[in-house]
């Protein structure tokens, strides 16, 4: 079953952020763009490469209202030491969320059981908290955050105008199209 067009269920966790421990819920996700970011585990090889993407792409998450959530099945204990010892890592200004019980990695469909490990799985959820984009892929492939802006992008355009859609590698400012019966054939 897909997760689009689904409100994220309730859920309550643990993140490092700003040198300190907070809690993140659903309610948390709610009134703001959010990106969650799913990723095998702290303390890897390519991990810290996606944290350090996302790091970089961080100014522009925020100047479009969103937040990036980075989560792991580690706890946020980790992803503190994690924070202050790998130099990726080092320069996230958004939350490392702990799931050590698996109940975010089940929800969004991540989990691996044999591993207890997460695939790596991007989400875009609305500000009601719905779903609007995901992507899971297997964990030898690391993701490209710009990629995910674009898409944040999009799902943003469409929310603002209702009854349009975004064409293939369609980018911010460019052209739109309006459904209809007269395109069909014609594109």
């Amino acid at each position: 079953m897909s997760l689009i067009n689904t409100v994220v269920p309730p859920f309550n966790t643990t993140a490092f952020h700003a040198g300190e421990f907070v809690q993140v819920t659903d309610a948390t996700f709610k009134g703001k763009w959010s990106v969650v970011v799913f990723m095998p585990a702290a303390f890897t090889f390519n991990c810290p490469t996606e944290v350090e993407d996302a790091a970089n792409n961080y100014a522009e998450f925020q100047k479009l209202g969103a937040e990036v959530y980075i989560v792991t099945t580690d706890t946020h204990f980790s992803h503190k030491i994690w924070h202050e010892t790998s130099p990726a890592v080092g320069k996230a200004r958004f939350p490392l969320v702990g799931d050590p019980t698996h109940q975010l990695t089940r929800a969004f469909g991540v989990h691996i059981d044999a591993e207890g490990l997460a695939l790596r799985g991007t989400f875009v959820i609305n500000p009601e908290g719905v779903i609007k984009t995901m992507e899971i892929h297997s964990n030898e492939i690391a993701r490209d955050m710009s990629e995910t802006l674009r898409k944040l992008k999009a799902a943003q355009f469409i929310a603002a105008n209702p009854g349009q859609v975004c064409p293939a590698k369609w980018k911010e400012g460019e052209k739109s199209l309006r459904p209809s019966l007269d395109l069909v054939g014609k594109i």
